[in-house]
């Protein structure tokens, strides 16, 4: 081997060494790092209260992030995952007001997750059969969305919620644990289950990675990613149903930070823009960042601008990150 050779292997082994080592240790190194450092700058934040809001407050994020991940996967993007939240607020509080109080957490349930399946079906049609690219599709339909919460809502809050849907959904706890927690870890192992053991899961991955080859391997492309936008809406309409019992109210207003969100915690969690490659303990890494971070500048009384402008930043870093793990 000549020496010019030799070295090309010696650079080319010491990227295959670092694309492991930014895709999998680099953000929970940076997780830590950041909660030793708010922990030193403000001491109330490693209080047990303070932690057991950092997770209350993730879930919703974590909900819509899951979605998220499942449409980057077959290299798609949903940008009504927002106004999903938003519209299903506004309907589920409309809806159980008017119901018998004992029903209400049955109904809000059923109303906004078959609310998300109407939404992820109307997705995965333009995506899917008319060929929209997703960008578009999913802009127009936020649109809609929104225009539809604030029809509905006359542009105010929906009161009058049960105080039964608040306490079980959204101050609810089970062995001292917020409910909206214990569902969405119950939804975290059930999404990683999906894409880790079942055959649906490996059909997106395949999709996402190279979708005429997957075609000829037989895969239905249209259905899977049909199915991936419903899950992504189900998800976020879900999120819209934990957010009203919490807030006690139906906002049109709900969810639009949760668009450029989900898309940063994703991607800051190894999700790749360019489908085929995401994992759910990487997302739940990169949700907790964005939450620790959240937290602790509230914490610390950094003004709302300057988080605007930190989170953009880590948006931009992640989507650098992204490129840098491509090019290994």
């Amino acid at each position: 081997m000549t020496a010019a050779a030799s070295a090309l292997t010696t650079v080319r082994s010491g990227r295959r060494s670092l694309r492991p080592l930014l895709y999998d240790y680099l953000l929970p190194v940076l997780l830590v790092a950041m909660v030793a450092l708010f922990a030193v700058l403000e001491p109330q934040f490693v209080e047990s209260s303070n932690l057991v809001n950092v997770a209350r407050q993730s879930v919703f994020l974590l909900l819509i992030t899951l979605g998220q991940m499942i449409v980057l996967i077959h290299a798609q993007l949903d940008l009504s995952v927002g106004a999903t939240v938003a519209a299903t607020s506004v309907l589920v509080a409309t809806v159980t007001r008017e119901v018998v109080p004992g029903a209400s957490v049955a109904v809000g349930l059923l109303v906004g997750l078959g609310f998300g399946v109407a939404v992820g079906l109307v997705n995965g049609a333009l995506v899917a059969f008319w060929r929209v690219p997703s960008f578009m599709a999913t802009l127009g339909t936020t649109s809609i969305l929104t225009g539809l919460a604030l029809i509905v809502s006359n542009g105010a809050p929906v009161t009058g919620i049960p105080l039964k849907f608040s306490d079980v959904l959204g101050t609810g706890q089970v062995l001292g644990i917020p409910v909206p927690v214990v569902l969405g870890v119950v939804v975290m192992i059930i999404v990683a289950v999906l894409l880790g053991r079942a055959r649906l899961g490996r059909d997106m991955y395949a999709v996402g990675g190279n979708p005429e080859a997957a075609r000829a391997a037989g895969i239905n492309v249209r259905r899977t990613v049909m199915i991936g936008f419903v899950l992504c809406s189900v998800l976020a309409a879900f999120a819209g149903v934990l957010l009203t019992a919490r807030v006690g109210s139906g906002e049109a207003s709900l969810g639009g930070s949760y668009v450029m969100l989900s898309i940063a915690a994703a991607v800051l969690g190894g999700t790749s823009l360019f489908g085929g490659e995401g994992k759910v303990w990487r997302v739940v890494v990169g949700v907790l960042f964005l939450g620790v971070l959240s937290n602790g500048m509230n914490l610390l009384h950094v003004s709302s601008y300057v988080q605007q402008l930190v989170i953009g930043t880590v948006l931009i870093c992640a989507v650098g990150l992204e490129r840098l793990r491509e090019s290994l």
